[in-house]
C-alpha cells in the first residue's frame, strides 16, 4: 500500500470520472495543497493529506473543534508523509491542544493509517463501528501470513489461471503494513446515534456496500455531512465482493445504502468526502450512482444470455483495461454484481467440471 499502485482500493473500477460532477455546486474550483486547511463550516476544518497511488493521490481528513480540544475524523495513511503533516497541523491549526477523539468513517488504511499513533500519543478514544474495527483488526492480523486456503478456492472459482493464483499469493497480508497498530480498544458508533462537537449536535447514518458499517456523521444544525467514501462526487466507490465473505452481497447493500443516504439528507446539505471537493447537490449525485449500477447490472444480465466465468464478464463492466494491478478488485466487483443479479432472482450459478463458477440468465 505505501507503494505506488495503479489504483487505489477505494476506486471502483466500474467506470471512470463521470459528467454527474457539472450538476453539483463545489465550495471551491482550486484544488488545495497537500497539507492544507479550510474551515468549511463552524469548527470544521478540511485537511487534506497525500496518499501514494497514482489514480487517487489524496484524501480529505476533518478537524472538529471539541470542547478544550479537537476531534479527527479519518487519519490518513500510516507513513511518515501523513505523521509530518499531522505534526504541522499540530502546531499551526491546533495550537498543542490535544485530541480528544479519534473517529474512523471505516476500516481502509488512508481512513485508519494513523488511528493507532493518535490515540496513543493524545491517549485519546477510537470512534468506530463494531463491523469497521473488527474487520480492520482481523486484516491487520494477517499481515505476514501465507494467503489462506479459502482465498485461493476463491479465485480459483472465479477463473483465475495459475499464474494469478501465485500472484494474489505474493500480495496477501500487506494490509497491516499501511497501519500503525490498533488500539485494542474503541468506542462503538451506532446508526442513528446522536453526540454533541463543540455544543453541536451530530447524528451517525451507516452505509454499507464499501466497507460492512461505513459510519457518516451529520449535522443538521450545521446542514454538513462528512461522508467518508459513502459519497464522493467525482468518482464511484468500489464494492467488491472478498474472500472473507464470498456469498455476500454488498452491491444490494450499496444501492440501498445511496436510497437511505437521500432519504436522512437534505438536497442542500454540504458533503464533505473523503476524495474530492466539498459539495451541494447531494440528491443529484446518489441518483446518479443508483442509476449507474442498476444500468451495469442490466447490461450485466444481458450479457449472461450465455454461461459466463466471473472473469468473462469485464468488458461490460469496466472502461479499464485489467491486468495485474487491478484483476483483485475488478474480479471482486464482478462477483458483487452477479450476486446482486443472483440475489434478485435473476441468474443462477453452477460449478462446472473444471471447479469454477459460471453463471447464466433465468
Amino acid at each position: 500500500m505505501t507503494s505506488k499502485t495503479k489504483t487505489a482500493p477505494d476506486e471502483s473500477l466500474t467506470a471512470p470520472k463521470d459528467n454527474s460532477s457539472r450538476l453539483l455546486t463545489f465550495i471551491t474550483d482550486e484544488v488545495p495543497a497537500p497539507g492544507s486547511a479550510t474551515e468549511v463550516a463552524e469548527g470544521v476544518y478540511w485537511l487534506r493529506f497525500p496518499l501514494p497511488m497514482t489514480s487517487l493521490n489524496h484524501i480529505n481528513l476533518w478537524a472538529l473543534r471539541d470542547k478544550d480540544g479537537w476531534m479527527v475524523v479519518d487519519t490518513g495513511i500510516g507513513d511518515k508523509v501523513s505523521k509530518n503533516i499531522w505534526r504541522d497541523h499540530f502546531k499551526e491549526l491546533m495550537g498543542y491542544r490535544p485530541i480528544n477523539r479519534v473517529l474512523c468513517t471505516h476500516l481502509h488504511p488512508d481512513h485508519t493509517g494513523l488511528a493507532g499513533w493518535l490515540c496513543k500519543k493524545f491517549d485519546a478514544p477510537l470512534l468506530m463501528t463494531r463491523g469497521e474495527y473488527f474487520l480492520c483488526r482481523i486484516l491487520a492480523a494477517d499481515t505476514g501470513n501465507p494467503a489462506p486456503r479459502e482465498g485461493i478456492k476463491f479465485y480459483r472459482k472465479c477463473g483465475f489461471t495459475e499464474e494469478q493464483i501465485e500472484r494474489y499469493k505474493l500480495r496477501f497480508g500487506g494490509f497491516g503494513k499501511a497501519i500503525t497498530p490498533m488500539p485494542n480498544s474503541y468506542d462503538r458508533l451506532t446508526d442513528g446515534e446522536l453526540g454533541l462537537i463543540n455544543g453541536k449536535e451530530w447524528r451517525v447514518i451507516i452505509g454499507s456496500g464499501h466497507s460492512p458499517e461505513h459510519a457518516c456523521l451529520y449535522s443538521p444544525e450545521l446542514n454538513i455531512c462528512l461522508t467518508g467514501d459513502q459519497l464522493l462526487p467525482n468518482i464511484s466507490s468500489n464494492v467488491s465482493v472478498w474472500p472473507t465473505e464470498p456469498e455476500g452481497n454488498p452491491l444490494e447493500d450499496w444501492i440501498r445504502s445511496c436510497h437511505k443516504l437521500k432519504d436522512e439528507l437534505p438536497e442542500d446539505v454540504l458533503i464533505c468526502p473523503a476524495h474530492g471537493i466539498p459539495f451541494r447537490g447531494a440528491h443529484k449525485r446518489l441518483d446518479k450512482l443508483i442509476s449507474h449500477h442498476e444500468k451495469a447490472l442490466e447490461r450485466l444480465l444481458e450479457f449472461c444470455s450465455e454461461e459466463r466465468l466471473a472473469t468473462e464478464v469485464y468488458s461490460v463492466l469496466f472502461r479499464r483495461q485489467i491486468d495485474d494491478g487491478n484483476r483483485i478488485m475488478a474480479v471482486g466487483e464482478s462477483i458483487a454484481h452477479l450476486n446482486c443479479l443472483k440475489g434478485r432472482g435473476l441468474i443462477r450459478r453452477r460449478l462446472n467440471d473444471a471447479g469454477q463458477f459460471t453463471y447464466v440468465a433465468i
